[in-house]
């Protein structure tokens, strides 16, 4: 790869990979189309008139910090053409569990290991392959079990070991794969790690953290700002006791009580892999890796750029969302840990575009196998904390673009949901919490998309029962400490505590955290809290589960898109001798469907008596199948 410099051309930037998926970020932020920077006319502007296309959002110094991101990743993805290899985390269909409110089998309030045990036969009989388990080691519990204090016990309140190990047996002997959640960007500040760290300043663990004293003429060591709001960085006891003035700094990008581990330690690095072989030799098929993509740091960790601070909402952010050592430490875990034990990983990424994500997860890489990107969770310039109403046709037209340009060398994870937010089906249609008929509908909808785009499946725990988000009244029904922090942010901001409510209502991790209304099992909770199971929900997840299963051109099938107008999205699977056609209205109203072939099958049609041939109902999915002879 040629060096970019302030010479270079937007259309020279656009073809490397980390300066395509800026751009690429950059215009979703600003809800500007792609021909913005394609066009002849943009294409041949040199990056340092940039401002000609962006105007003041684009200042000298974002186009150096864009530079030097792009000019650290001199590599370029390749071979998208050659044919997709075959394993069985491309077959599978995966089922997040939230332990702490999947099943409480002992009347405690709190879900279980037990309780886990309890329903592996639902999810053999839902059709389910593997399991991605969120964290269910010893904890403080600041931030729900994400601040681990002990990464080799179990979390009391979830069980013992030998429950875990039961749990693992278990689920072995019905063939269903168990993936660890693998939080290693940072361990609770309760861990021996970092207890070591404040009471002995000679111990190797102080390097195993990022201590730091304030910058000269500035009360904090650099200008990052937490997740979780607020700064990055806080001061922590040291002994011997000194005056709070005197104690140094500590980076912690999430909560105060989640110091940062600094990876550039080899001997941190060692511990971590050693930790990990200690659960693969249990018999743990993998891991998902919690925002693993932080975990490399430019070196003196720098001031963010304001203009990109302004821009993502977290100042520094691009100074470890793709670091430099980023590929280093994948390729280090991968083969010293997960290669010998032919284990499966999949990483949370935030912020890495298609690109990226190419140079991550590429087959010939050696590094993950697979990533989740979450640009697809919310609409051009919207973040979850808005309020305002999904429109599908841009999941649509994400969907296209990763299904025709990811390539076989790269496996997309296909979800709604997960334990950090709100519930899809509200976003798209705030009225299903209160419409079962559209609810069951769009909840269909959503996933005959999820069994059959070109991907793998990631079920989040009550996706399958019709799930909606609940109906918090106030603050006090909140418990995430995301949700918390913000919302004292807003008031001090000068928002009234309704204000600040109704942002927190729209956006809150609480929402999908909820314990789940198991129909045998009363839970400790508000009456206003309670929502029941679907049965025809449920019923469309095992059919479409099983349809996937029984049909390799769902799971390796070419994609070929056959309609895209407005509020309509048809697309073809191809593999072999089979063909499938998905037909699916995007809207909550009647339109006209165009797929009418009389050789092609029916093999999902659930609302199709109520609407005919001719017509698809609000949110309606068809499948159709031919066999080629």
């Amino acid at each position: 790869m040629s060096y970019i410099t302030v010479d270079s051309t937007i259309k020279d930037v656009w073809e490397t990979p980390v300066g395509h998926d800026v751009l690429k970020k950059l215009l979703l932020t600003l809800n500007l189309p792609e021909s913005t920077v394609t066009n002849p006319v943009s294409a041949h502007v040199k990056i340092s008139s940039l401002s000609k296309v962006f105007g003041d959002k684009v200042p000298p110094t974002f186009l150096m910090s864009l530079i030097h991101l792009i000019n650290s990743e001199p590599d370029t993805p390749g071979g998208e053409d050659e044919p997709e290899k075959k394993a069985w985390w491309k077959e599978a269909v995966f089922y997040q569990i939230y332990p702490r409110s999947f099943r409480d089998s002992n009347g405690d309030g709190i879900g279980d290991i037990k309780g886990i045990i309890e329903k592996l036969d639902y999810l053999k009989d839902l059709g389910i392959n593997a399991i991605w388990l969120s964290p269910v080691y010893d904890s403080p519990n600041d931030d729900n079990g994400y601040d681990i204090r002990d990464y080799r016990k179990i979390m009391k309140e979830f069980g013992t070991m030998e429950d875990f190990d039961t749990l693992l047996s278990e689920m072995h002997k019905r063939d269903i794969k168990l993936l660890m959640d693998l939080v290693v960007n940072h361990t609770s500040d309760e861990h021996e790690w970092f207890q070591t760290a404040l009471k002995d300043p000679k111990s190797k663990y102080r390097d195993y953290y990022f201590f730091r004293e304030a910058k000269e003429g500035d009360p904090l060591p650099n200008n990052w700002n937490s997740f979780f709001s607020g700064p990055a960085w806080d001061r922590y006891p040291l002994e011997p006791i000194v005056g709070e003035d005197k104690r140094p700094y500590a980076l912690h990008l999430f909560s105060k009580k989640q110091p940062d581990l600094n990876w550039d330690n080899p001997e941190l690095r060692e511990d971590v892999i050693d930790m990990i072989k200690f659960w693969l030799e249990k018999g743990v098929d993998g891991f998902r890796m919690d925002v693993i993509n932080y975990i490399s740091k430019v070196e003196g960790l720098p001031d963010g750029d304001e203009t990109i601070a302004e821009m993502m909402g977290f100042p520094g952010i691009e100074k470890y969302y793709y670091g430099p050592n980023l590929h280093k430490y994948f390729k280090q875990i991968h083969e010293e840990a997960f290669k010998p034990y032919n284990a499966f990983s999949v990483g949370e990424c935030p912020g890495l575009g298609m690109q990226m994500a190419k140079l991550v997860t590429g087959d010939d890489r050696g590094e993950l196998d697979m990533m989740f990107s979450f640009d697809h969770l919310e609409n051009p310039g919207k973040g979850k904390f808005d309020d305002y109403k999904y429109d599908l046709n841009y999941y649509r037209d994400y969907m296209i673009d990763w299904m025709e340009n990811y390539g076989n060398r790269c496996r997309m994870s296909l979800f709604y949901n997960n334990h950090d937010n709100p519930r899809m089906v509200s976003k798209i249609n705030p009225k299903t919490s209160k419409d079962e008929v559209l609810r069951q509908r769009l909840e269909i909808l959503l996933v005959t998309m999820q069994m059959t785009l070109k991907g793998t499946p990631f079920i989040f725990q009550g996706d399958e029962m019709g799930l909606t988000n609940y109906n918090f009244k106030s603050m006090e029904d909140i418990r995430d400490i995301e949700s918390k922090n913000l919302y004292k942010e807003l008031i001090n901001q000068g928002k009234t505590e309704k204000e600040a409510f109704k942002i927190i209502k729209a956006g809150s991790r609480d929402h999908a955290r909820e314990p789940l209304p198991w129909a045998d099992k009363e839970t400790k909770r508000p009456e206003h809290l309670k929502q029941t199971p679907d049965p025809a929900i449920l019923n469309a997840y095992r059919d479409l589960i099983k349809i996937r299963k029984e049909n390799e051109a769902l799971i390796y099938g070419e994609f070929k898109l056959l309609n895209k107008d407005k509020d309509h999205f048809t697309y073809a699977r191809k593999y072999k001798d089979e063909i499938f056609v998905i037909d699916i209205n995007l809207s909550d109203k009647k339109i006209p469907s165009v797929f009418r072939r009389e050789d092609f099958t029916p093999v999902f049609m659930p609302h199709f008596l109520e609407s005919g041939m001719n017509r698809l109902s609000p949110y309606e999915a068809r499948i159709f199948k031919k066999e080629r002879r």
